[in-house]
């Protein structure tokens, strides 16, 4: 299996599994995880999503020896086919997604792990936007989200000159959350996942949705997106339980509806 899925406690776990190539992607790995991003957006069980790699790395990208095969799908194949789908499933799905990010994260893997909504970085963890390094541009998002993490000129740099961030590099940039001792990792990002399973899932969803929004929205277009969502949300289950709860001063017990 290329990809592994298993679900617990409302969190679908997707582990990338090709560890003996550093999880890169190929057209399998591509087409699975797709379908399990599908599964888990249909799942109403699933509440979070936590994604990492198996081994000694998260993701180090596309796998070279598919795209250069003189029978491998071409390279509008690979971009249009196989990661853009990933990345608008990533954003698309209104649950939250935990990233943990064990190892290097390079390529498609890099700009993979910021298209989900938390990143965890290890302390042994690295990203690389390593297309300069064979002549191609940034994909799967890439030249989309980095710009818009890091500004501009540090975007245009790691792009063109392939640098290798360090984890704690990362943190300073602001492209993850937190940096966790290799060996916590796994522990504290999944714990992560689920506490968030256990959260209003509709009003993290419409969260989601608002910040996907505001990559295009001037402010008074925001400002609607926000009233229109806000509205929504109030109507949800969670929040009726979430406003009971603290008047009643007790935990809140969240449904995801």
């Amino acid at each position: 299996m290329t990809i592994n899925l298993s679900k617990e406690a409302g969190v679908a776990k997707i582990i990338l599994n090709r560890p003996d190539v550093l999880n890169s992607f190929n057209k399998e790995v591509a087409m699975a995880m797709q379908d399990a991003l599908k599964d888990c957006d249909r799942d109403p069980e699933v509440r979070a999503i936590f994604l990492t790699g198996e081994g000694r790395a998260f993701c180090a990208g596309q796998d070279l020896a598919e795209a250069i095969a003189a029978d491998g799908p071409t390279l509008n194949s690979i971009v249009r086919d196989h990661y853009n789908p990933i990345i608008s499933q990533l954003r698309g799905i209104e649950k939250p997604i935990i990233c943990a990010v064990n190892g290097v994260a390079a390529g498609a893997g890099a700009n993979i792990a910021l298209a989900c909504d938390i990143i965890f970085a290890g302390t042994s963890a690295s990203f690389i936007q390593a297309f300069s390094k064979i002549g191609l541009i940034p994909d799967s998002g890439g030249t989309f989200f980095l710009p818009r993490i890091v500004g501009f000129q540090r975007a245009t740099a790691l792009m063109m000159l392939g640098d290798k961030l360090k984890a704690a590099e990362a943190f300073n940039m602001g492209l993850v959350y937190k940096v966790i001792d290799d060996d916590k990792l796994l522990e504290v990002s999944f714990e992560c996942a689920k506490s968030m399973a256990k959260m209003p899932t509709k009003g993290l969803g419409y969260t989601k949705r608002a910040l996907n929004l505001s990559l295009f929205n001037n402010l008074d277009d925001q400002l609607d997106v926000e009233e229109n969502l806000q509205t929504m949300a109030g109507k949800t289950h969670d929040y009726q339980e979430g406003v009971n709860a603290f008047l009643q001063k007790r935990l809140p017990d969240f449904k995801g509806n």
